[in-house]
């Protein structure tokens, strides 16, 4: 028994004379939740490790870990103009992530943060689990509230898929999760509608988790094309225990269209900028990511790029 606790016990006795018998008060029992409370309680310590905070020189917003390897789903436009930003995790830590994939119609976008680690990561809900009438939860960095939490029902389902809810979704809140009751992801939270600029009244939006996951695959190829460990500057030459040379792109995966161009890297050294088109390597067109980064797989020490910007086009000689 603490000695601090028997000592305290006993003064009452040392001041009113004896007693024949000690009555020590029992502990006070676990706190009792009603059955819904302890769901949003489950839901949050579940979900909260894996959600983020994604910063750049804009401002800053939410995104969660969908894979334990280290990729972050977030919002477009909290990552627009950047092609790197911070990621911060619940314990504190700081990571330099690369973004690596934008989808500007869905307000989508996926950054990879590279590190000796796994990471936390929330499950994705199958369509079944995402129902109107259903209890949804967001997390978010509201004002930079980090980790708020809030809950609310899943109102409609748009006809291009957007999910609506009433859970409160204020700036920060972007990118952040929408949660099932099992805590799986069903949205990533985007928009509210604010009449006149009045703040959130009660409508918010998310891109449903199955269009995220559409996205997701159609990356595939440019989350294998990023390097796991983006370097500042350009090797001039590669020896046999290289790895294979990257661009240090952000690629459309439908278009070859350049998103997003590395500071420092081969494409930033040749002037490319968002918008340029990849046409073809050494004169072969180029078809798709992957049949690019096959190529860049062969450790070529040089290369001719056909590169289209606006009607017009030309070649760009590289040297890695």
């Amino acid at each position: 028994m603490n000695a601090k606790y028997l000592g305290l016990s006993l003064l009452p006795l040392l001041l009113f004379g004896s007693a024949t018998s000690l009555s020590l008060t029992a502990p006070p029992a676990a706190a009792q939740f009603r059955a819904e409370e302890q769901i949003a309680i489950d839901v949050y310590n579940r979900a909260r490790p894996a959600v983020v905070t994604v910063s750049n020189r804009g401002g800053s917003g939410t995104g969660s870990f969908v894979d334990p390897s280290g990729i972050v789903l977030t919002n477009e436009h909290v990552v627009r103009g950047s092609g790197q930003v911070e990621v911060r995790t619940l314990d504190g830590s700081r990571y330099r992530g690369q973004v690596i994939a934008l989808d500007r119609v869905n307000d989508l976008a996926l950054v990879r943060v590279s590190a000796n680690r796994t990471f936390p990561s929330i499950p994705f809900a199958p369509r079944e689990n995402i129902q109107v009438g259903q209890q949804v939860f967001a997390i978010g960095n509201p004002f930079g509230l980090e980790g708020t939490f809030t809950t609310g029902i899943l109102s409609r389902v748009g006809r291009n898929g957007d999910l609506q809810t009433d859970a409160a979704i204020n700036p920060g809140n972007s990118g952040g999760p929408l949660l099932n009751s099992r805590g799986e992801l069903i949205g990533i939270n985007k928009a509210i509608l604010s009449p006149g600029g009045r703040g959130n009244i009660g409508i918010g939006f998310a891109t449903s988790v199955l269009v995220a996951q559409n996205f997701i695959g159609q990356a595939n190829n440019a989350i294998a094309a990023a390097p796991s460990a983006p370097s500042t500057l350009p090797s001039p030459r590669l020896g046999a225990g290289s790895p294979p040379p990257r661009l240090g792109v952000t690629l459309d995966p439908r278009t070859l269209t350049v998103q997003n161009v590395q500071a420092g890297s081969l494409a930033d050294c040749l002037q490319m900028q968002a918008g340029d088109r990849i046409l073809a390597v050494n004169g072969t067109r180029v078809r798709s990511v992957e049949s690019l980064v096959n190529f860049l797989d062969t450790r070529p020490q040089s290369a001719v790029l056909t590169v289209m910007r606006g009607r017009q086009w030309g070649n760009l000689q590289v040297d890695f």
